[in-house]
């Protein structure tokens, strides 16, 4: 199946386009303050957007008793972590930022040159981004079957990432049932495995593959483990855009945070990324011509192997097969068995076409 391709800002995503790098700072900003300088650590990487997650804690926390359980990382020199139990009320309502901060923080995006993505959980919130003109939002795997929200994000010309963690191909296929009823087009599928950080026995990489091949839209990994491996193996799967978790400190005492890029880890984990990119490049085998002049050097060509006097008839016993490759091929030995020699040949000398009749 082929995978379409679609604009985001002025970058084309999907097959045969640069991987799209995103950078997520929704569960790792505290505010307005810290939310800029992430999306200055983005801009100074080179990443080609960066995503938040607009977050109204009371409308989608009905229970305020509903605790969240998470790791961070207590000390970085040991590598030492803690798993607590917090309030998830509280959590998301550090994340909260006022309407005005959001125009800020969108408006700090467009001057630094960088795509602003969100996820939204409320129809208010779909109605405020599409108004701010951001071309592209996200539905988190939570609300993944909630059907009616899906549709009223298909109203807008914009593209619709949807999370797919802890769901079903069943249920997948579903909303992108709805999305495509409600004439929404511009869609891409994101391999969300669960855990922050993810257990390497659920993040299931071949996933990607599986998207790939059912439906015809670009797909993405969301990676929630430290590092680059995933992301690297994911690229190499085929994945159309990486999502990463970035904070401006990974011991800060919050969820994702431990499994996230630090500032001096933005612009190398995005190196990595095209170096990888580059190094897959063709599926079709081509030899470059810097590789056709050195590998003379490995390659054999044709000497004779005794002296041979002119109208020898040449045989097997007759050649020799030595380096360098820049003689007669040793693959054209064909091309001069059984003919005649032109002339008197030297034990050792390289063979040309010119010694033979």
């Amino acid at each position: 199946m082929t995978n379409k391709t679609l604009h985001l800002g002025s970058r084309v995503l999907g097959e045969g386009n640069p991987v799209h790098i995103v950078f997520e700072a929704g569960p790792t900003h505290s505010g307005l303050e810290s939310a800029l300088k992430l999306v200055d650590m983005a801009a100074d990487a080179n990443a080609d957007a960066i995503k938040f997650q607009m977050v109204d804690a009371k409308a989608i926390v009905s229970n305020p008793s509903v605790k969240f359980s998470y790791s961070y990382l207590k000390d970085r020199h040991t590598g030492e972590t803690e798993t607590i139990e917090e309030s998830l009320l509280e959590i998301l309502q550090r994340r909260e930022l006022t309407r005005e901060e959001w125009k800020i923080l969108i408006a700090h995006c467009k001057q630094r040159g960088i795509d602003f993505f969100s996820t939204a959980t409320t129809e208010d919130e779909l109605h405020f981004l599409a108004a701010q003109g951001v071309d592209c939002i996200k539905i988190c795997s939570g609300d993944l079957t909630y059907h009616h929200f899906l549709r009223v994000a298909a109203q807008y010309d914009w593209a619709i990432q949807i999370d797919t963690g802890s769901s079903s191909i069943g249920e997948v296929e579903k909303a992108i049932d709805v999305l495509e009823e409600a004439n929404a087009r511009k869609i891409i599928i994101n391999h969300c495995p669960s855990g922050y950080p993810a257990h390497l026995e659920g993040i299931n990489l071949n996933v990607l593959r599986t998207l790939k091949s059912m439906f015809p839209y670009p797909v993405a990994f969301s990676d929630h483990t430290p590092g680059a491996v995933m992301d690297v193996a994911a690229v190499a799967l085929g994945a159309h855009m990486i999502e990463k978790t970035i904070t401006l400190d990974r011991t800060t005492r919050s969820p994702e945070h431990i499994m996230s890029l630090e500032p001096e880890d933005a612009a190398a984990f995005i190196k990595t990324i095209r170096e990888v990119e580059i190094a897959l490049g063709s599926t079709r085998r081509y030899v470059s011509p810097p590789e056709r002049k050195s590998r003379l050097v490995a390659r054999r060509s044709l000497f004779a192997a005794c002296d041979l006097p002119a109208g020898s008839t040449i045989s097997q016993e007759h050649l020799h097969y030595s380096r360098p490759g820049d003689g007669i091929p040793a693959d054209m030995d064909h091309l001069i068995l059984g003919r005649t020699t032109a002339h008197n040949l030297t034990k050792g000398q390289k063979l040309s076409f010119s010694d033979f009749k």
